[in-house]
């Protein structure tokens, strides 16, 4: 067997001796959370105030909280000191104060009960351009005290649009798998690593998550019948189904951009080949035939491709192929080792695992120029997963003997760091946008 990266040794090393207890559906949030640690920053940073909320005390001093760390943490964004209490949504500014401080901005607003007076919550902020003393733009949002986490990550979002250009992330949701004293679960976090629920528990490897294109459901791989399986788990009623369940193994489900099909991994013919299936696991269709290993599928955004690792020219290698099946064509070739493709939302790059050196590192191919860069510092990378906007990517590492995950920017100058203490955390993959 010639394809012995770390992801895809583990998808098969790890043949259950029994079959685990499952606790089906999101569970209480665990008290495991990621904890993110900012190694790096990007250039020329913007330089932002966010003023204290006024109003609830403890509610806007939470808001105020997550607002400034979402922003801090993109690394395009540097804090400045407002130099003043809690600023509401109409309270007077003075903007020569803060132009003194550096400010390009300013977010300030108020989080107060509802008129309604039904117990939620009423968030308002306005976003100012502090240079030409303007009102870049303004927002409410009623809600709940438990979704007041929800409303701050919207709150950056709104920020984020305005002062970059592009959507913000904050608001979406990673999954990823724990380890810890013979149990695995299957979780779902905030993308700042926090509020993280339970999908799926069992004394059984899970591994190789994949969210559908709308967020609704997760499709992975179960050892708990004694064998690999994919299943797909609709996430709001906790129900699941088998997708592929046949001889042999079945790995390594991507979904299709519609959401109707999944490409998969199936040795049932022999080595492991690539095939396709309806989500409800039914169609199945191969795809290719070769001598060699082909595995780690991933749909081109446009559905047109499917991107894969195989061993089938001697060494691990990125090959393509039609998504309706056809001629395969290589797309790696610098390197003896190159792996687990993922693209970028806007189908202009792809993410992947390369050995340099014997490191195993994160790389981005520019898929027009064939041109590439490694992102990492790290030494043991795997399952690299794109931001819906493309502007980051979380993959797995190890440090110290532990799985922790981390985050690179696609340039290369933002990371980040997230870890589970006294946990092996892997098999990172970044939700889409919300609906």
């Amino acid at each position: 067997m010639m394809l012995k990266s770390p992801c895809f040794l583990r998808c098969y090393r790890h043949f259950p001796a029994f079959a685990g207890a499952l606790l089906l559906g999101l569970a209480l949030p665990v008290q495991a959370q990621l904890s993110i640690e900012i190694t790096g920053a990007g250039a020329n940073r913007l330089p932002v105030a966010i003023a204290d909320f006024a109003g609830e005390r403890l509610a806007s001093q939470t808001l105020t909280a997550i607002v400034r760390a979402d922003l801090e943490r993109s690394g395009l964004f540097r804090m400045v000191d407002p130099g003043a209490s809690a600023l509401n949504e109409t309270s007077q500014v003075d903007f020569s104060e803060l132009r003194s401080r550096g400010a390009d901005a300013l977010v300030s607003g108020s989080v107060l009960p509802a008129a309604a007076g039904d117990g939620r919550l009423e968030t308002r902020f306005r976003l100012l351009d502090v240079p030409k003393q303007a009102v870049l733009g303004s927002q409410s949002y009623v809600s709940n005290r438990a979704q007041l986490r929800a409303v701050a990550h919207r709150t950056a979002d709104y920020v984020y649009e305005k002062l970059i250009g592009e959507r913000g992330v904050f608001s979406t949701h990673i999954a990823y798998v724990v380890k810890t004293a013979g149990r695995y679960d299957l979780q779902i976090a905030d993308a700042d690593g926090m509020n993280a629920q339970t999908a799926l528990s069992s004394r059984e490897p899970i591994i190789s998550p994949a969210w559908s294109p709308d967020g609704s459901r997760l499709a992975y791989v179960s050892f708990e019948a004694k064998k690999p399986v994919v299943y797909v788990h609709v996430l709001a009623t906790s129900k699941r189904h088998v997708a592929a369940n046949f001889k042999g193994s079945n790995s390594a489900p991507a979904w299709s951009p519609d959401g109707k099909r999944l490409a998969v991994v199936l040795s049932k013919e022999g080595n492991s080949q690539l095939f396709t299936v309806n989500a409800d696991g039914s169609g199945v269709r191969r795809l290719a035939t070769s001598n060699g290993i082909d595995t780690e599928p991933c749909f081109s955004p446009d559905g047109q491709y499917i991107y894969f690792t195989s061993d089938r020219g001697g060494s691990p290698q990125i090959y393509r192929i039609p998504a309706t099946g056809g001629e395969v064509q290589r797309v790696t070739f610098e390197g003896a080792y190159n792996v687990t493709p993922r693209l970028s939302p806007d189908g202009r790059s792809m993410a992947y695992i390369t050995r340099n050196s014997g490191r195993f590192q994160v790389a981005l191919m520019d898929l027009a120029s064939r041109q590439s860069q490694i992102l990492t510092d790290t030494f043991k990378d795997e399952s690299p997963s794109f931001s819906p906007n493309g502007r980051m990517i979380i993959y797995a590492t190890e440090v110290a003997g532990r799985g922790v995950l981390a985050a690179v920017s696609s340039d290369g100058r933002v990371k980040q760091k997230l870890s589970v203490p006294a946990a092996d955390v892997r098999e990172p993959v970044w939700g889409p946008y919300p609906n």
